[in-house]
């Protein structure tokens, strides 16, 4: 089954899982919080106040040398969404990549992903804890903030809670 076919496949249009596949092409299924989604969209509101001339968006699925992976943020330029248009999922990676880490991903797989997108062309790659901190890191390891974004706060906090 193809990305495009599980993403048409009515019967999965309203579970509340995040899906991805493995280098098998097998569907990987992993629940989705509150507050998994609320990290999701104050990172992405933060990412479109510090950059202009592109778009921050939830769900951007990227295919992978190990099946299509689904970054819960992306940062992609507006040369970049035109020069993808509406393909689905990205042949590469956008700029930026935002992991929130949830009580069912460990570092282990968090760490896997990092490869996997950075081998797709993104340049940074970040990682929210489960408390908001964030972790920036470059192909070329972790760094103390971010390149692209460098007024990125250190800690996403999320309102209201």
């Amino acid at each position: 089954m193809n990305w495009q076919s599980i993403c048409n496949d009515p019967t999965l249009n309203n579970l509340p899982y995040k899906f991805e596949t493995d280098r098998w092409g097998h569907i990987v299924m992993s629940p989705g919080t509150n507050r998994h989604s609320h990290y999701q969209a104050m990172i992405a509101k933060l990412l479109d106040h510090y950059l202009s001339n592109g778009l921050a968006f939830p769900e951007c699925s990227i295919q992978t040398s190990q099946g299509v992976k689904v970054a819960d943020v992306a940062w992609a330029s507006a040369a970049f969404l035109k020069g993808q248009g509406d393909v689905n999922p990205y042949p590469v990676a956008p700029a930026i990549v935002v992991e929130v880490l949830s009580p069912s991903n460990s570092i282990n797989e968090m760490d896997e992903k990092q490869l996997l997108y950075f081998e797709r062309g993104a340049e940074e790659f970040w990682l929210c804890e489960e408390q908001g901190g964030m972790r920036f890191y470059t192909p070329q390891g972790q760094i103390a903030k971010s390149r692209l974004v460098p007024d990125f706060p250190a800690i996403v906090t999320l309102p209201f809670i």
